[in-house]
């Protein structure tokens, strides 16, 4: 499969207001009507890593501009003036927009040291073991800026992210594709961190996760996690996944997840479709050599992956849906 990155990469970069002056990464997006909106990861600071949700448009999906100029979603409308709301992820059910995003209550600092997994810091009494966890929550709305609270998902992890709600019911119950990281062990049946997924009725109550897929190739041996939101097509759920091997790769690869049975995987990439290649995703403030995919769009037949590079940037890329399925073996 041959994934070919847009000459304007990266797309999206960090700004001048202040709750987004570091960076702009791993965002959601959707396509509504003739629009690509994107709810972007906007850092306003490395030491604490702060974050907020902002919220961008483009008629090409190519050129993002702001929709506002203040965020759509920030910690202080969770009491916490002192945590971070990290990765939205976006999908429509129903004529409304149902976000999932990572919340702390108590942000850490982050040190980044230009090799791998940068240092962080945590104020005394604030870390993971301290009861401030890694959680998802999930808001809803009608236009996009403003969201009300579902509220978080109930968890027994202390790391539970890459949580991506399915873009519609399946067997009458939402869906949701989650990463509980510290789910390893004989008792969960994996070895490292893995795909899992939950159920629910009312995106209140979810049901224990259930896993899915764990790390099966080189590329990806350290963990695997969701990347962008599923959408269904003909042969079924389709997602761009991220996997990390030994030296800390960020690399992308294509899952297929069955339509009535998102439990089952059909089809899924043996060798990545994507690693760092550019400078852009060689190097950058946080981490070196990532492609992180986190939101696709199919439109007039054409794959559109949005990724962030390297805790950075935004940047895009693009392939037609034949060799996507060409890819699976399908």
């Amino acid at each position: 499969m041959n994934l070919t990155r847009h000459p304007a990469n990266p797309i999206v970069t960090a700004g001048e207001q202040d709750w987004r002056k570091v960076a702009s990464f791993n965002p959601g997006v959707v396509l509504d009507g003739d629009t690509f909106y994107m709810l972007e990861r906007a850092c306003a600071s490395l030491n604490p890593l702060k974050c907020n949700v902002g919220l961008l448009a483009s008629k090409d999906g190519v050129s993002f501009e702001l929709v506002q100029d203040t965020p759509v979603l920030k910690p202080e409308d969770f009491d916490a003036p002192g945590g971070t709301v990290e990765d939205p992820r976006i999908v429509k059910i129903d004529g409304v927009f149902y976000m999932t995003f990572v919340f702390r209550r108590v942000v850490s600092g982050c040190i980044p040291n230009g090799e791998g997994v940068p240092g962080y810091t945590n104020l005394p009494g604030q870390g993971l073991d301290e009861g401030n966890p890694y959680r998802t929550g999930i808001v809803k709305s009608e236009n996009l800026q403003d969201w009300e609270f579902l509220g978080f998902i109930p968890t027994d992890s202390t790391h539970d992210r890459d949580n991506v709600l399915f873009p519609g019911k399946i067997g009458g119950r939402y869906a949701m594709l989650r990463r509980p990281s510290d789910y390893v062990g004989p008792d969960y049946g994996c070895d490292k961190p893995s795909i899992w997924i939950s159920f629910s009725e009312d995106l209140k109550e979810w049901s224990d996760p259930e896993l899915v897929a764990e790390p099966e190739y080189d590329w990806e041996c350290q963990k695997i996690g969701a990347g962008t939101c599923p959408a269904l097509t003909e042969k079924g759920w389709l997602m761009v996944y991220h996997g990390v091997d030994d030296d800390h790769i960020y690399r992308a690869g294509l899952m297929l997840l069955d339509k009535e049975d998102p439990r089952k995987v059909i089809g899924r990439t043996e060798k990545f479709i994507m690693e760092p290649e550019t400078y852009y995703e060689k190097f950058g403030l946080i981490i070196p050599r990532v492609i992180f995919p986190s939101a696709f769009v199919v439109k007039e037949e054409t794959l559109y992956v949005y990724y962030g590079c390297t805790d950075t940037a935004t940047s895009l890329a693009t392939a037609p849906m034949s060799e996507v399925f060409s890819a699976l073996g399908i």
